[in-house]
């Protein structure tokens, strides 16, 4: 009997002092509150932001506020994340503006190739600047869809199977995976622009369907393991990027109480910084593989320049000609450029 009554005494204080602990770290009461997160793939570099956003927001709130990260398109496939919000299926999700121009139009100036961006935090700095654009607000707002943060993705470089193209020339008829404007800036080398999602890159260049995919450079090849089945890699080509940001569910914010919408805000730059962290992890981890592995192509300054010259504004200018009628595309070009000031 008295064994039963030490039992009850010692679990009644692990749970006092759970409790007490529970206290300690909910820096911000509120009610209970669970959201879902929708992303393919794995975890990788691109959703430590995520990870580290729902992490923080349970200990800032002792539990109360859980966000749920499913993985593998469970919820949605990649493609179909902007309509899951729209249909309130979850209330977080990434994207990838090329995967439908026509939903993000404005946000597509991210994927124009040779703008003027930087090192991490002043990419983030122009990123972010695009989404409070009341062009760009706007068109997401119709899909149920706010700008929460950015994914910051660095620039892209091709990894590819078969004759390595030593000269740019030796693009042209190549089958390559580029979305967006950094596809129309291989188009002006001769290449054939295919637009598939990440998950599918993998079998379609182990089976010769594509010949070259473009990805962020390095961690997302490493991570889809496109070097696994490649034979060589661009190493300073960094045509551009392309943009996919975190987004939230407009109804399921405004159900918020303020002091939830304000933790939201206090912590995406912590989830910044996590990502910043796991990229420079990828390179450190995938680099040396690439060059041990793989056949490394760099292109002379002269060479680079006349690409920047041929694919660069010209392609910002058809893409501002072809939305003339549609929305100011040149204001967004242009606050790319003063941001970068």
């Amino acid at each position: 009997m008295l064994n039963f009554k030490r039992i009850i005494a010692v679990s009644l204080m692990v749970l006092m002092s759970n409790f007490m602990a529970n206290l300690v770290l909910a820096g911000v009461d509120g009610p209970n509150v669970f959201w879902k997160f929708s992303l393919w793939g794995k975890r990788r570099a691109f959703t430590e932001g995520a990870e580290t956003l729902s992490k923080r927001l349970s200990e800032e709130t002792g539990g109360k506020f859980k966000l749920k990260i499913f993985y593998g398109a469970q919820l949605s496939k990649s493609k179909e994340n902007l309509d899951g919000l729209k249909a309130n299926s979850f209330e977080m999700a990434g994207f990838c503006n090329f995967y439908h121009p026509g939903k993000n139009a404005g946000l597509m100036v991210l994927t124009m190739p040779f703008l003027p961006m930087g090192d991490f935090d002043k990419d983030a700095k122009i990123r972010h600047a695009v989404y409070d654009h009341p062009i760009v607000k706007g068109q997401l707002a119709k899909w149920n869809a706010m700008l929460y943060m950015t994914s910051n993705l660095p620039q892209y470089e091709f990894l590819g199977k078969g004759k390595p193209p030593m000269k740019l020339s030796d693009f042209k008829g190549m089958r390559v995976r580029a979305g967006g404007g950094v596809g129309k800036a291989m188009e002006k080398l001769g290449a054939i622009r295919q637009t598939v999602p990440a998950t599918e890159v993998y079998t379609l260049i182990s089976r010769g369907a594509v010949d070259a995919v473009s990805f962020p450079f390095t961690y997302a090849h490493g991570a889809y393991k496109t070097h696994e089945v490649a034979d060589w890699y661009t190493a300073n080509l960094s045509p551009g990027t392309s943009d996919c940001p975190y987004v939230i569910n407009q109804k399921a914010y405004n159900k918020l109480p303020e002091q939830y919408k304000e933790l939201l805000a206090k912590l995406k730059p912590e989830a910044l910084s996590a990502m910043k962290v796991a990229y420079k992890k990828a390179d450190e981890k995938y680099l040396p593989i690439f060059k041990s592995k793989l056949k490394e192509i760099r292109y002379d300054e002269k060479t680079l320049s006349e690409f920047r010259k041929t694919a660069g504004k010209p392609v910002w200018d058809a893409w501002v000609a072809a939305n003339k009628d549609k929305f100011d595309a040149q204001a967004l070009i242009d606050l790319v450029f003063e941001t970068a000031k």
